[in-house]
């Protein structure tokens, strides 16, 4: 038995012949070819010598493929390791470091000194193509719910990323769950508009299509006039907030091409009211807003049939335990067979990340209202979540002080319309230097990705700080404040 490949290839050996997904660039696949593409896939894993349990780390562009090794390293037991291809060479390298995979499965246009190492390095295409012999049908390898089967870095609270390691187990209770919270049907289209590195665009929005024999509209990226020209073919649209802020901003937006679609939601960061409220006046319809995490994908969700309230993330799902730990608001915490059982090769995280009596620290703080609807007023911890994406900030503050001019720095999120919260950066300067903040986000982008580079730069005398000397997070935010609205 291997839960986690018997789930994602159910309607492979059931209807073989139904279309799983379409590319923009015109590529058809049927659920039959998921199953004989992984499964060279998976014979070329093997013969590689990849065996149960070993890391496959994956940096690629979007593409159908990148769905097919997720199901390969299933079938063969492996855990999947997907980065970021906007990571630059310094962030993947050191990923690689603390994962130590067997594999690394780079894009065929993407070749780059970040990922040598003591693991084998292979192209994407060439695993797809496999060699003589290996479309011979695939056994796949025996597995317990327990085992893992995936590892995604999640920035958490540090400044050193953590491995969170996901079980068979979490992802096929994750994908069931939420097809049947979200009415999934083979009748379904999903339009896929977000990236496969993510929790959200793979073991959200692909598990819940394949899971339910469903199909999907495969986008590269993001784009509005993409998106927009592919909605009247589409059923359900998972996106985040700043999907539908920019969505909403086309004049070619509206009911016309929305008609069709029964279903949109929203997660990865909180969307303000007022994109609620003009969603509901453009389109006639409500985005259900729902609430989940890396390490224990989704949580929450505002019902699929009930009252959608925005401002919330509606109520925990079925099997899933959600409280809040003393003080109003409180600090959420989650237990369920969703929730990851530990960290790569970090042990003493299950003392400081999990409660006594064994329920999972979210960080968020939050309280229920009167109809047991949750709503996250803040965060316990300073992450900052820009488009979706988390940003640690002391990731970025490492290497701003280490930039000429910068004595030190601190790093807050702003609220913003279009991405939910932009990095902002607090500079206090060398004596006698007077640092250009363009040319410190110039520096900063050599070193850091694209969207944890600081949208802006305001350099001060001083840091605020409390008695004991740590620097308080909360007053920059208001110095970051005032400034905004004095522009």
């Amino acid at each position: 038995m291997n839960p986690l490949a018997s789930m994602l290839l159910r309607t492979s050996r059931a209807e073989p012949s139904r279309v799983l997904l379409r590319t923009e660039s015109g590529e058809v696949w049927t659920y039959e070819t998921l199953e004989a593409v992984s499964g060279r896939m998976a014979h070329a894993l093997q013969g590689l010598g990849i065996a149960p349990g070993d890391r496959v780390a994956v940096r690629a562009p979007k593409s159908a493929g990148l769905i097919a090794l997720h199901v390969a390293c299933a079938r063969v037991g492996a855990v999947y390791l997907p980065l970021n291809p906007a990571y630059t060479a310094g962030e993947v390298a050191g990923l690689l470091e603390d994962a130590e995979p067997a594999l690394v499965v780079r894009g065929d246009v993407l070749d780059d000194d970040a990922i040598a190492g003591p693991w084998s390095v292979v192209g994407l295409g060439a695993i797809a193509e496999g060699t003589p012999g290996e479309d011979e049908p695939f056994e796949d390898v025996a597995r317990s719910a327990d085992d893992p089967a995936a590892m995604l870095y999640t920035s958490g609270t540090t400044g050193r990323p953590k491995g969170a390691v996901l079980s068979h187990g979490n992802l096929v209770f994750s994908a069931e769950t939420l097809t049947s919270a979200w009415g999934f049907t083979k009748d379904d289209v999903l339009l896929h508009m977000l990236p496969l590195f993510h929790t959200h665009g793979l073991f959200v929005a692909a598990h819940c299509v394949i899971a339910s024999g469903a199909s999907m509209v495969l986008l590269d990226a993001f784009d509005p006039a993409a998106v927009i020209a592919a909605l009247p073919r589409s059923t359900v649209v998972m996106g985040v907030p700043t999907h539908y802020v920019r969505l909403l901003a086309d004049p070619a937006f509206g009911s016309e091409v929305t008609q069709g679609v029964r279903l949109f939601t929203s997660g990865s960061a909180p969307m303000l009211v007022t994109t609620h409220d003009e969603f509901r006046a453009s389109t006639g319809q409500v985005i259900l807003e729902r609430y989940g995490m890396t390490e224990t994908c989704m949580l929450t969700s505002n019902p699929l049939d009930g009252p959608r309230r925005p401002g919330t993330v509606g109520l925990p799902l079925p099997g899933v335990e959600v409280r809040l730990s003393d003080g109003d608001p409180g600090g959420i915490e989650v237990r369920g067979p969703n929730v990851l059982a530990g960290y790569w090769r970090r042990p003493e995280l299950r003392s400081t990340e999990f409660t006594d009596d064994g329920w999972f620290i979210t960080g968020d703080l939050g309280r229920f209202d009167a109809d047991g609807y949750l709503e996250i007023v803040g965060r316990s911890k300073d992450l900052i979540i820009s488009g979706g994406l988390n940003v640690v900030p002391k990731e970025i503050e490492e290497v701003l002080d280490s930039l000429e001019g910068v004595l030190e720095s601190a790093v807050v999120g702003r609220p913003d319309l279009d991405f939910g919260e932009v990095v902002v950066a607090v500079i206090v300067a060398e004596p006698g230097m007077t640092p250009e903040p363009e040319a410190l986000r110039s520096l900063a982008r050599e070193r850091l990705a694209g969207y944890k580079v600081p949208k802006q730069v305001l350099i001060v005398d001083e840091l605020p700080r409390n008695a004991l000397g740590k620097v308080e997070k909360a007053r920059l935010r208001d110095l970051v404040a005032q400034v905004e609205r004095g522009r």
